[in-house]
């Protein structure tokens, strides 16, 4: 037990060191590149934030532990409304002025909705995952080109603030290869250690993946929300909610259906899936509500989610006796 747990913290540690390091040398690169900043932007809220969920996802998935693979996905989904963006709005509350977020909050629903339409079979197969990640690329792709010809927009401005992208071409790339050769590794450590807490305490790798390895997982969304909050970026704090979340659906579930097809209960679309539903129109509501009354979103929404998240870990081990 002792020895997987420090497989599970080491792990962890070295995920989310490697995971920063690969985000900054990625997008330092893409800037390079000429590459706008955003689609930079984009790449860092998005796919940055889920480069730990995605590589974990895509390890567990060819071990054979594809319930870990898809309870980590949705339960990063739960932490990040719930517990990430709920903290965040307790420290400070938020207002949404960019056009991006504003555009990704219904998409975001969209994509729930239709990862959930693809589920529904209780099957996530390979056609499934090509769906996602097609699903994926055309949702980047829109936001970039739609960003670009539209005006000006303060997602782009706090990006250029938060991240400094102008490092050279030469530390860009070495950083980029790093994060490439200890991600996996990292990811390993923490499969091997969550899948053997899971044999240890006799819960499935689903429920694990749904609570310890999505936590873990959003340690970065949650150090990058309250960093945001409290330095008063708050398109790039509910921006790294919003963007995370869509590639945890499309692009780490998808990554998990390509490499390994998995069957699985209703009981998982019935209450982990629908619960994370609920919370993502919850936050489209609240957000609609708040910006077409030009307030901030305010600390009681924050107190209300981070009771949901309570709520959901209780009643989780309650009905799975974690």
């Amino acid at each position: 037990m002792f020895e997987s747990l420090i497989y599970l913290v080491v792990g962890l540690v070295l995920l989310i060191f490697a995971a920063d390091k690969f985000v900054l040398g990625a997008a330092s690169t893409a800037k390079h590149m000429g590459v706008s900043t955003m689609l930079v932007g984009l790449i860092i809220v998005g796919f940055g934030t889920s480069a730990p969920e995605m590589v974990v996802s895509a390890i567990a998935s060819f071990k054979g532990n594809s319930g870990l693979a898809l309870g980590n996905a949705v339960g990063s989904n739960i932490t990040n409304i719930a517990l990430v963006l709920g903290t965040g709005l307790l420290i400070v509350p938020m207002s949404i002025k960019s056009q991006t977020i504003k555009r990704e909050m219904p998409i975001l629903l969209l994509v729930t909705l239709l990862v959930l339409f693809l589920l529904m079979d209780l099957k996530l197969s390979f056609s499934d995952g090509m769906i996602m990640i097609i699903s994926m690329l055309v949702v980047t792709g829109f936001l970039t080109v739609i960003g670009i010809k539209g005006d000006h927009d303060e997602f782009s401005d706090e990006i250029e603030a938060e991240f400094d992208l102008d490092i050279s071409l030469k530390k860009a790339v070495i950083l980029l290869i790093f994060g490439i050769l200890v991600l996996p590794v990292a990811s390993q450590l923490m499969v091997i250690g969550a899948t053997d807490i899971a044999a240890e305490f006799g819960v499935s790798d689903m429920v694990i993946g749904l609570t310890i390895v999505a936590l873990g997982t959003s340690l970065p969304e949650l150090a990058a929300t309250v960093a945001s909050a409290l330095k008063k970026e708050h398109d790039l704090a509910i921006g790294n909610i919003v963007g995370s979340n869509m590639f945890n659906l499309l692009g780490v579930i998808g990554i998990s259906g390509l490499i390994r097809e998995y069957e699985f209960t209703a009981h998982f679309i019935q209450y982990d899936y629908f619960y994370m539903l609920v919370l993502t129109v919850f936050l489209f509501l609240a957000s609609v509500y708040f910006v077409l009354k030009d307030q901030f979103i305010s600390r009681v929404i924050g107190v209300i989610l981070v009771l949901l998240y309570i709520t959901y870990m209780v009643w989780l081990y309650v009905s799975k006796s974690i």
